[in-house]
């Protein structure tokens, strides 16, 4: 079946958080939703939730957690059993209730900023000492990627004399748009094996791939390692369904997976109803040939842009994203030239009437960047562009 993702929806008629933030004569380019319609087998699963007509208390089914165990196997030979994944109404719902579950008041979660910006305020909802092991930028002329260093990553565990208890990694990497080899993977996980580290992993975003792009649950690498992971996942970035908020923790361990279900009982999380509808149906496969083209077509919105800055951005740095649909753009020659002063964010706002997200919130590294969210039809994107270019010139862009 052939998609349309072209189509302007209408979404400022709507409670959208993305289209009604920012006045009207501003395209909003993002918080991370999609400008696409869900697919339609999620949608026709939620009309015959709601002809059925009573919208009562539900609890999560067998044949959810079924659901989610056979798509691990399919994707990734992962075998887990269903009574091994917990329901959550979402990913930061999720690593919130699993540092309850594992840190006690003043010990340690490590992360690695950039990073996404709710990772940064877990340690203030619960007391506990924020640790940062910072990604590494290497520059290559206008293109931008991140490493690891593996020594700094250790150096960071038990770091401002708290003890590390969790590390909380985003895999695949948001904002950057990465995924992280299994190299290092296994050197991060080998790492928090030796310090009796709990890893969380947030993997909302493994199966954006783009082009031929694999991910590697970081659970997988070794029983051991499987012991001592939590790992998040959900169908709400993949099939667009962000708003109904169910996702889900796989532990393996059942020590482990007892103390997250307490913490989750505690935190009184409940999961929505039409999201267990339609995060089954997402994972049933009925979905996947929709996935297919929406890869396609993100993959050549990310080439568009790519192309387009080269020639007509060429201050702005930028990471070509591998997986998501996120790209994230480093202002800092433009501020460092002058071409404008202050905050990137602000002046894409005021001036471009484009709203990015500030780099800022991303946590250290993150100042002088913002993250441009193309996963709406090409003509947005390129209207967005086009007014950044003419921002920051003089002179007419050229179409």
């Amino acid at each position: 079946m052939k998609y349309n993702f072209e189509d302007i929806i209408d979404r400022r008629s709507t409670n959208s958080i993305k289209w009604t933030k920012y006045p009207e004569d501003v395209l909003p380019l993002w918080v991370a939703d999609m400008d696409f319609l869900t697919p339609q087998p999620i949608l026709d699963a939620l009309h015959t939730a709601l002809e059925q007509g009573v919208l009562g208390y539900e609890i999560p089914s067998r044949h959810l957690f079924e659901s989610v165990t056979s798509r691990m196997e399919r994707l990734y030979g992962w075998k887990i059993e269903p009574k091994m994944v917990v329901a959550t109404p979402g990913i930061v719902s999720g690593f919130n209730a699993a540092a309850r579950a594992v840190c006690a008041p003043g010990e340690g979660i490590l992360m690695q900023p950039p990073v996404y910006f709710p990772f940064l305020n877990v340690h203030e909802n619960l007391g506990l000492t924020r640790q940062y092991a910072p990604l590494v930028k290497v520059t290559d002329d206008q293109l931008i990627h991140y490493e690891i260093n593996i020594d700094a990553f250790e150096a960071a565990i038990d770091s401002g004399n708290a003890k590390t208890r969790m590390f909380l990694l985003c895999n695949p990497h948001n904002p950057t748009g990465s995924v992280f080899t299994k190299k290092q993977l296994s050197q991060m996980a080998e790492v928090c094996m030796r310090h009796e580290v709990i890893i969380c992993s947030d993997e909302i975003h493994s199966e954006l791939l783009l082009d031929d792009t694999k991910h590697t649950p970081i659970a997988t690498l070794s029983p051991e390692i499987t012991e001592h992971s939590i790992t998040l996942i959900a169908p709400s970035k993949t099939f667009n369904t962000a708003g109904l908020f169910c996702g889900f923790a796989i532990i393996p361990n059942s020590e482990l997976r007892e103390r997250y279900q307490k913490a989750v009982g505690q935190m009184t999380l409940h999961v929505n109803s039409l999201g267990q509808i339609a995060a089954q149906t997402a994972f049933s496969g009925a979905c996947d040939d929709w996935l297919v083209e929406v890869l396609l077509y993100l993959a050549a919105n990310r080439d568009f842009m790519v192309e387009y800055m080269q020639v007509n951005l060429p201050e702005i740095r930028l990471t070509v994203p591998n997986v998501t649909y996120l790209a994230w753009l480093d202002c800092n020659p433009l501020l460092e030239s002058g071409r404008i002063s202050g905050s990137p964010f602000e002046f894409f706002l005021n001036e471009a009437k484009v709203a990015l997200n500030d780099g800022s919130e991303f946590g250290p590294g993150g100042d002088g960047f913002v993250r441009l969210n193309f996963a709406c039809p090409r003509s947005t994107l390129k209207e967005a562009l086009v007014r950044i270019r003419e921002a920051l010139s003089s002179e007419p862009s050229r179409n």
